[in-house]
């Protein structure tokens, strides 16, 4: 399974190399591929639904419990045949719609990666590899959103959906670092072998909530939906795969696999119940209102997640098996839907069904498959999405729910209905409209994914113990957490859900009837709609952004000692609040001080304030070296000789090098206040309290062995050195020497370009330090851009200014030098 995961990365890595060769046949072979790989996983199917599991063990980070173990299971399986069986016909489709297309070969690439990730996402059994093909999802899928790059809408779509899926994304890493921590590993399978019960585990609350959010966000539940609809803005290949077998799922995925531990509990119940019905009538309510087909294909997408969430909320046998066939009708029916809309789209050139009509007399093969699967959306037998529609209506009755969440699943029901209705009808039905004249049917490699996929959902509603028994039970089974008593039947009888879908599909048709004027009755909400989650999102990306201004003009005003204030400051704060408020403090140190040891700390601290307080440039340098050559004396003192000997060899070597550069550098500037000098000097001693503070608290804290006594031990031994201060330099700490040695060399270089740099020579340098380089105080409310052309032109002109001073400044005293030549001749001559 690892070796799957890495064909289909190498291959992706292989396809702009292979499509510069093969042009419009890199497709034909690409889909090879997956289509093998969808080969492979089937013939797993009799292992799985007997009951046994798959475990590949690779092992990646042992020291950090991360391996790249992957497990196929039921429910693993049916996604990995998903990803492999629809990504195949998603290839051969996406060849023939960007037929000709300049970048091809790029987004190929990218949709291969898009596929390797959510494969390994939904093979992996340690949650941190999850965690990374997670991620891995929600990059390539900006990268795919934002294909048409010169499309501003596309970019802020592509834009969007990754800003809230990693939003979301942290959120998860929260969660799984809490959840690894409550149940002692991050292995799915021993989290699931294990004795633990995590809903009685203090954490649960917090690792539910932090999990529950990034799987609302990858999978479009209320309130994060508004960003599956725009994402519409991507090629139509995108848009069938996404909504069909891959990101939008992955958010599901993740709350099926984590149900037999995390699930069951009132919080789990009544979250995701009412989170899922209220997504789902939302998804249904906004697919109503619009006329664009990708759009109402898109929000019928956020109907469907909201089903799949709702019935992980009920958490009954019966549930469980609707969850599964759900999800399996809903693949075959979507992904051929959105490839049927894009043949629509690719033929005519428009996508609103406001201006189609008729298009069955053109594209034939279309109408039938589109019919077809809009009956399976629309939950009409005999396709399979009757036979899930029936498992969901009866798990609602079994779930003993409230009255508002099963009005809101038979409210949905009814929206969708009609959604059904308008997709199947108003493009291929009535007066022929299309803005394009030129329209025949789609070539074949489009039509294969759409004719297939109707077929499996014919053939899974008319037998659907075949579909049940193979492939929907063993993933129930997963997602339980135990072996679930069902079966899967397109008929079941006379019942109250069989009654309630007459009825649900009665008045959606009734509704389509009327769908015109009760879509434009609907734009009375357009204000309060405008007003919902979207408008949110951006008015927290604006709050951001002006966030973000006030604290650069806050903070990064340019001034070096107000920098080295502020993580002063917030050093002080946070340490020692945590000091003082959350540990001890045992003020009784016995510590006795030698009359020399005084005169020494008096020198260095008279040495240190004249430093800090004299006005001579030397008197500073002077007063620094007695700061060193103190601290040396120190060092001799508590019998540290090799670190005093050190310190006298650097600090000599520092105060020849300021002595150097001393009648080059500037003279002192007063830029502060007497009122800021004292604050400076407040917080300068506040800060040198609490490390001397630090110091002495850690004195009494011996946390482990000290290491001083393996070097004492080991530096002959293992480095052949007597000296141990040496072997420490050279042997144990020898890259740090090197770095400590590359900044010695960094400094030298920067002291001598100091030394050399003579800004007189560059001409009009007076002028660009005045107007290009302002003060902090100095600038503008606004932000002022120079393009590098006005820049250079700027130069240009200034240089010749300079110049032209330059001759005439020459050219005057050419003519004094003449003048006083001309005045000592007739001085000599008299």
């Amino acid at each position: 399974m690892q070796l799957a995961v890495l064909v289909i990365f190498l291959l992706a890595a292989l396809t702009p190399s292979l499509n510069s060769r093969l042009q419009a046949r890199t497709s034909l072979l690409l889909a090879l591929v997956p289509a093998a790989l969808t080969v492979w996983f089937a013939s797993h199917i009799p292992l799985i639904a007997g009951g046994d599991i798959v475990v590949h063990e690779y092992p990646w980070i042992p020291g950090l419990d991360i391996s790249l173990t992957m497990v196929l299971d039921g429910l693993s399986l049916m996604f990995a045949m998903l990803i492999c069986g629809i990504g195949t016909f998603i290839v051969l489709y996406a060849g023939s719609y960007l037929k000709g297309h300049q970048d091809l070969g790029r987004f190929l690439t990218i949709l291969l990666a898009f596929m390797g990730s959510m494969l390994g996402l939904v093979l992996a059994d340690n949650l941190i590899t999850m965690f990374v093909f997670w991620e891995l999802t929600s990059i390539t899928s900006y990268l795919l959103i934002g294909f048409n790059h010169q499309s501003p809408d596309a970019r802020k779509a592509a834009l969007q959906g990754l800003i809230v899926t990693v939003g979301g994304g942290l959120a998860l890493l929260a969660g799984i670092a809490l959840l690894g921590t409550a149940a002692g590993s991050y292995s799915l399978q021993e989290i699931f072998n294990s004795s633990e019960v995590l809903t009685e585990h203090p954490l649960y609350v917090g690792m539910l909530i932090c999990l529950l959010l990034g799987a609302f966000t990858k999978s479009a539940q209320f309130p994060f939906h508004f960003w599956l609809p725009n994402a519409m803005a991507a090629p139509t290949p995108v848009s069938a795969y996404l909504h069909s077998a891959t990101m939008v799922k992955a958010g599901i995925y993740l709350m099926a696999r984590l149900h037999p531990e995390l699930g069951g509990t009132e919080l789990w119940v009544i979250t995701l119940t009412s989170f899922g019905a209220f997504t789902m009538l939302t998804g249904a309510f906004m697919a109503l209102r619009s006329t664009d087909l990708k759009k109402l294909l898109a929000y019928s997408t956020i109907m469907a997640l909201g089903t799949l969430t709702f019935l992980l909320g009920i958490g009954t046998e019966l549930a469980m098996i609707a969850f599964a066939a759900y999800l399996l009708a809903h693949s075959l029916y979507k992904g051929a839907l959105f490839m049927l809309a894009g043949i629509v789209d690719h033929e005519t050139g428009s996508r609103d069904v406001r201006h189609l009509g008729g298009l069955r007399k053109v594209l034939p093969v279309t109408a039938i498959c589109t019919l077809i699967a809009t009956l399976s959306l629309a939950g009409i037998p005999p396709l399979f999405g009757f036979v899930a529609k029936e498992l969901l209506l009866e798990s609602m009755l079994d779930g003993a729910l409230s009255f508002i969440l099963m009005a809101m699943v038979i409210l949905s029901s009814i929206f969708i209905v009609v959604v059904a209705a308008v997709v199947a009808i108003r493009p291929f039905f009535g007066a022929y409209k299309a803005p394009n004249e030129h329209v025949h049917e789609a070539p074949r490699m489009m039509l294969a994914g759409p004719v297939v996929l109707v077929l499996l959902s014919l053939v899974a509603g008319l037998v659907p113990a075949l579909a049940g028994d193979f492939i929907t039970l063993p993933a129930s089974h997963v997602v339980a957490g135990y072996n679930v008593e069902g079966y899967l039947a397109l008929w079941h009888g006379i019942n109250l859900p069989l009654i309630m879908s007459i009825v649900s599909v009665g008045l959606g048709l009734l509704l389509f009837k009327f769908w015109d004027p009760v879509r434009e009755s609907l734009k009375v909400l357009d204000p309060v709609i405008k007003r919902g989650p979207e408008s949110g999102y951006f008015h927290f990306m604006d709050g951001i952004v002006k966030l973000a201004d006030w604290q650069t003009r806050q903070l990064q005003d340019g001034s070096m000692r107000n920098y080295l204030r502020t993580i002063i400051l917030t050093f002080i704060a946070v340490t020692g609040y945590t000091l003082f408020a959350r540990y001890q403090i045992h003020w009784n140190w016995d510590v006795n001080f030698y009359f020399h040891e005084i005169v020494t700390v008096g020198i260095l601290v008279a040495a240190a304030l004249a430093a800090c307080i004299t006005t001579s440039r030397l008197g500073a340098v002077a007063a620094m070296g007695a700061v060193g050559f103190t601290v040396a004396l120190i060092f001799i003192l508590f019998s540290a000789p090799d670190l005093g000997i050190t310190q006298i060899l650097v600090e000599t070597l520092t105060v020849i090098l300021l002595v150097l550069v001393l009648f080059r550098l500037p003279s002192f500037s007063n830029i502060s206040t007497m009122a800021e000098r004292v604050r400076d000097a407040f917080v300068a001693l506040l800060t040198g309290s609490l490390i001397t503070l630090l110091i002495m608290i850690t004195i009494d804290v011996q946390l482990f062995e000290p290491i001083s006594g393996y070097m004492i031990e080991n530096s002959q031994p293992l480095a052949y050195g007597r000296n141990i201060v040496n072997v420490i330099l050279v042997d144990y700490r020898a890259l740090d020497t090197l770095g400590e040695i590359f900044v010695l060399a960094l400094a030298a270089m920067g002291v001598y370009a100091m030394i050399k740099f003579n800004p007189e020579t560059l001409p009009g340098a007076n002028h660009y330090a005045g107007t290009l380089i302002l003060p902090p105080k100095q600038l503008p409310e606004k932000d002022i851009v120079h393009s590098l052309d006005e820049i250079h032109q700027q130069m240009l002109e200034d240089q010749n200014i300079v110049e032209s001073q330059e001759e005439r400044e020459n050219g005057d005293d050419h003519s004094e030098k003449n003048s006083n030549k001309q005045e000592d001749a007739d001085k000599e001559g008299r």
